[in-house]
């Protein structure tokens, strides 16, 4: 794998995963009487991560979030010399996706910050006000869940050619459940690309949405590596996907 072009793959699939899930958000979740809603919102950020994974997943893994490249060296199935500039290049696909965002947001009238600019927050800035507790649990488990999904689906004994659908599917979900609590991390380089525009509340509430993610993202890689992947030397008794022999 070359460096270089895998960080730039990050880059683009990490731009793709800001700009169009949070673009739905800002742009198109609600539109006078009408708009996509919170659904439409959490299908667009599945959609980016399908479309990109199979556009640039051969290219560097297709990660496009810190949480899940930190979950993949904590899971062994990526190496630790390569973590910091994938990060580097997701944070940076980030910001570059959300400054984007804010040229053409702001050119409608009345449009402000203040609105959010679909930040992650809790309490006061919870879409629905939920509790810094709150915020924490569900950002820690559905990161831990997400990284359960990538290692299985990624697994050499899974069905090959399905997993970025997987893993689209899992995000969407894990919109559908989050985002009324936090408007949905589970993505550091996501949470970290809007709070810089909107300062304030949104950078004051950000430490939530890169230590809790980033822990999940840990705990659920080394919870496959050790609790679910078959070690090499049994791989041989596995007669197909989950169906072990006697």
């Amino acid at each position: 794998m070359n460096t270089g072009k895998a960080a730039v793959a990050e880059f683009f699939g990490t731009f793709w995963l800001v700009f169009g899930g949070t673009g739905a958000a800002v742009l198109a979740a609600s539109v006078g009487n009408s708009g996509i809603g919170w659904l439409g919102v959490a299908l667009a950020f599945g959609l980016t991560v399908v479309t990109m994974a199979y556009a640039v997943g051969h290219i560097s893994g297709g990660h496009f979030n810190p949480a899940v490249t930190l979950g993949l060296w904590a899971g062994g199935r990526f190496p630790a010399g390569k973590v910091v500039v994938y990060i580097v290049a997701q944070v940076v696909g980030a910001i570059a996706a959300s400054a984007v965002l804010y040229v053409i947001a702001s050119g409608r009238a009345g449009f402000s910050l203040a609105d959010g600019f679909a930040a992650n927050g809790y309490g006061d800035h919870s879409p629905a006000g939920y509790s810094l507790t709150a915020a924490i649990v569900i950002e820690l488990l559905l990161t831990f869940g997400f990284l359960l999904v990538i290692h299985g689906v990624t697994d050499r004994r899974a069905p090959a050619g399905l997993a970025p659908l997987a893993i689209g599917l899992t995000l969407a979900l894990i919109h559908l459940i989050s985002i009324p609590v936090t408007n949905t991390s589970v993505n550091p380089a996501r949470s970290i690309a809007p709070a810089v525009f909107v300062g304030d509340w949104a950078l004051a509430q950000l430490w939530v949405f890169i230590i809790f993610p980033t822990i999940g993202g840990i705990v659920g890689g080394l919870a496959y590596r050790y609790l679910l992947e078959v070690p090499p030397s049994e791989r041989d008794k596995v007669e197909g996907p989950g169906e072990a022999t006697e």
